[in-house]
Order: C-alpha cells, then sequence, then structure tokens
C-alpha cells in the first residue's frame, strides 16, 4: 500500500474531508482511544509553536502513542550542517509518522518525498497549513451546522498567512463568497485570487475593515501580521496594528456569526471580544486536538 501524506489540503478530496470531519466528531465524543498503541510519532519543528505541537502531542498522547523529536532545531544536527534529506531519512527509520513545521515553503513536499513513512505538514513558511485547515474547517461546520454556502471575511495578513491560503482552497468544494481585508502590502496573492476565479468562487477585496463587510459574514477569520515573515521590521511596523476587532463592532452582525483566529492573537482582537457569544477563537483551538486525532488516524490507515 502506498504512504499517505497530509502536505497540502488539496492532497485531499471533498469526501475525504468531509470523512475527516466525521472522525473528528467521534474523536470529540471520545478522545481516549488507544488506537496509536506500539506507535512512535516524530515532531519535528523547524520553527516555532505552541498550539500547533501541543495540540498534535496531546491528539498522540490521547491516542496512547509515542512521541519523539525537538522543539527547537538549534539543539539538532542541522545547527552543524546536516541536510534536510538526511535528518528526514534518518527520524524515519525512528517512527511511523513524521509531523513537520518548518519555515521554508515546499520543505513539507520535499520531506514527503524523502521520507519512508507518513509526513504531515504543520506550516511549511507561508505557504500551507492544512491541519489548521482541517480544524478551521470542523469549527465551521460545528457553529454553521453545513460549510455550504457561507459568506466567509479574511482580516490582516494574506499575503503570508498560510492558514489563509488554505482555507481558500478547502472551502472552494462548498460553494463560499469571500471578502479579503488587507492592506496594500498585505494582500491575498494573485495565485489564490486566480485559484477563485478559476473555480467561480465570488470574492470583495478591501483595505477598509468596516462594520458594514462584518455584518453580511458568516464567519470572520481574524490573522496576526507575522513579524516573522517580514525582511524589513519597518514594514512590519507600518502594518502591524492596521485592524483591531472591538466587540461594539459585532454589535449588528448576523446571529450565527463565529470570530475565528488560529492565534496567536496580539492587537488584531480586542480582549472585550473574549466574552462575546460569538467569539470561537479558544474553542477552535480545542477543535484542533479532535482534527488532528482524526488526520493521524488516517494518514496511518487505521
Amino acid at each position: 500500500m502506498s504512504k499517505r501524506d497530509l502536505v497540502s489540503i488539496t492532497d485531499f478530496s471533498k469526501e475525504e474531508i468531509l470523512a475527516l470531519l466525521e472522525k473528528a466528531k467521534k474523536f470529540e465524543e471520545n478522545p481516549n482511544q488507544r488506537l496509536l498503541e506500539g506507535k512512535v510519532v516524530a515532531t519535528l519543528f523547524f520553527e516555532p509553536s505552541t498550539r500547533t505541537r501541543l495540540s498534535f502531542e496531546t491528539a498522540v498522547n490521547r491516542l496512547g502513542g509515542r512521541i519523539i523529536g525537538f522543539s527547537d532545531a538549534s539543539s539538532t544536527s542541522t545547527s552543524k550542517g546536516e541536510t534536510l534529506k538526511d535528518t528526514i531519512k534518518m527520524v524515519s527509520n525512528y517512527a511511523d509518522l513524521v509531523i513537520m513545521r518548518h519555515h521554508l515553503e515546499g520543505a513539507a513536499r520535499y520531506a514527503a518525498e524523502v521520507s519512508d513513512v507518513p509526513v504531515v505538514n504543520a506550516g511549511d513558511g507561508a505557504n500551507q497549513h492544512p491541519s489548521q485547515t482541517l480544524l478551521d474547517l470542523y469549527s465551521i461546520y460545528k457553529t454553521q451546522g453545513t460549510l455550504e454556502n457561507l459568506t466567509i471575511t479574511m482580516v490582516g495578513d494574506l499575503k503570508y498567512g498560510r492558514t489563509v491560503h488554505s482555507l481558500l482552497m478547502a472551502m472552494s468544494h462548498f460553494k463560499p463568497t469571500f471578502n479579503f481585508i488587507a492592506p496594500d502590502e498585505l494582500r491575498m496573492p494573485e495565485e489564490y485570487k486566480t485559484f477563485c476565479r478559476e473555480n467561480h468562487i465570488p470574492f470583495n477585496e478591501y483595505t477598509d475593515f468596516t462594520e458594514d463587510v462584518i455584518n453580511q459574514s458568516d464567519i470572520l477569520y481574524m490573522t496576526r501580521v507575522q513579524r516573522e515573515r517580514f525582511t524589513d521590521l519597518m514594514e512590519y511596523e507600518k502594518v502591524k496594528n492596521v485592524y483591531t476587532l472591538h466587540r461594539a463592532m459585532l454589535e449588528n452582525s448576523k446571529d450565527n456569526l463565529r470570530v475565528l483566529h488560529p492565534l496567536p492573537r496580539v492587537n488584531e482582537i480586542d480582549t472585550d471580544v473574549d466574552d462575546s457569544p460569538k467569539a470561537y477563537y479558544f474553542e477552535q483551538a480545542l477543535n484542533g486536538v479532535y482534527a488532528r486525532q482524526a488526520i493521524i488516524c488516517t494518514v496511518l490507515g487505521l
């Protein structure tokens, strides 16, 4: 049997995505299942992470597996000049599954090509973040009761934000309408707008973050302006606080509106939003455990 990887959300069909969400629901009902008994999972985080790493490791622990790996590449042989290929070949000797985050776009695809065991992409540069997308889809499905015909407003760093790139591609199966709100420096890249046009997905672009756009939305997806993606810190300073969501801005929004955020947040959601019934970002993070349990079991064929 050929091995199964999750490098891009496009590696899974609509039917497979829906099956994964159904599996996530089952894990939410019963998260502690010993399905990984005797399995070893390697978590290789060449780039800092809190939620993604901890939720993957929680998922493995709840499934009864064992974890090896690192959360700081400076403590590994890569600091001595070892290539990514050699690291992956070596680790795939020890583990049944490799979960990897890397700062270089395309690193996860390369790792999947050289690895003898399945590879799950936990984020590669500004490219893709498919496990985040699956927990986002699960969160959207749970709060809206459907994935079909929703208006999704994405706000902030749409240029480097790998979570919005993956989510856009995944939602293409479900007839969405998108609103893209970003400063000119951080607009949605042309390739993703071309993808929307080719798939007949309507979208609007704005530079102003107004209540008019919020009020037509089912999902408001806020993102952090990512300092680590900027080579020019002056450019970062110019755009870092360009949009902030306050609770008052949600006053006339739809009852079903939910605010999502991949976290960590900096200044883009005021803390006064936290106790709004429309805030869902902390529950969204919890959904990551169930979605990642579903991913691990799917790529391992369990």
